[in-house]
């Protein structure tokens, strides 16, 4: 693959690549891509006994593991827990980062989920994906190569819409069966999270709740695990479906399977 394959994924928080997406980036790097993990947040709010600095070093590093199972590099735009937000100033910050990248692919979260942070990290990777390759959008040199890129939109928690409760139904699913090992490795790498989210959600099942979210994506696709996206088709974006190309996805856009 030549050097233009670059997946960028940016979501809000650690782990959150890891759970939406970590099977399709293990997938891509397999086929050579070169894979970049952002977070809009440091994960400053990620733990009940830790102060804020001490818990965001903690899960910098954590992200950097997971990460580098893939051969990827991890980026965060420093932004603190539940202050993620749509300004000038992060939006500024979102193209520099994209500048830096020059991503063809990009990932991240859906237009409405569960918190703010996931629906404000969608506004600032949209913002960016569509204005980084803009001469004057950013200081920083501009690759030649640089073009509005593949976007997608991973689940939100649980697959569900926050405001109608109704499942999202996806464009395309990604059978990450033969990968399900690699991706429950990512995860492990953020242990933090296992004990904040006992505390704070009453849950005590971190990498159980991603497997059996993936296990019901698969059954759509008759695969044992699955991760599904949603493509962006607004105008500039390219409009063929590039994962399913790629990773030999089962494309539900097909009219048999999706409503209009």
């Amino acid at each position: 693959m030549s050097d233009t394959n670059v997946v960028l994924v940016l979501m809000a928080h650690p782990d959150d690549a890891e759970i939406l997406c970590g099977g399709t980036l293990v997938r891509l790097a397999v086929l050579g891509w070169q894979i970049h993990i952002a977070t809009a947040a440091n994960g400053d709010c990620g733990s009940v006994e830790l102060g804020r600095d001490e818990i965001a070093k903690v899960r910098h590093l954590e992200a950097m593991e997971a990460a580098a199972k893939v051969g990827g590099i991890y980026h965060c735009l420093g932004l603190s827990d539940v202050q993620v937000a749509y300004s000038p100033e992060n939006i500024c910050k979102t193209i520099d980062l994209f500048r830096q990248v020059n991503p063809t692919l990009v990932i991240t979260h859906p237009r409405y989920d569960y918190m703010l942070d996931h629906e404000q990290t969608h506004l600032l990777a949209r913002a960016a994906s569509f204005a980084f390759a803009i001469p004057n959008a950013s200081l920083l040199p501009l690759a030649q190569s640089a073009t509005v890129p593949y976007l997608y939109y991973a689940d939100p928690l649980e697959g569900h819409d926050p405001y109608t409760g109704q499942m999202v139904e996806p464009t395309t699913l990604i059978d990450i069966s033969d990968v399900m090992p690699a991706k429950t490795e990512m995860l492990a790498c953020h242990a933090s999270q296992r004990e904040w989210l006992r505390k704070h959600h009453g849950m005590d099942e971190y990498i159980l709740a991603m497997q059996r979210h993936c296990a019901m994506r698969g059954q759509v696709c008759n695969s044992d695990f699955a991760e599904a996206f949603v493509q962006h088709h607004g105008h500039a974006y390219p409009q063929d479906d590039l994962l399913g190309r790629l990773l030999g996805t089962s494309n539900l856009t097909t009219r048999e399977t999706v409503n209009d």
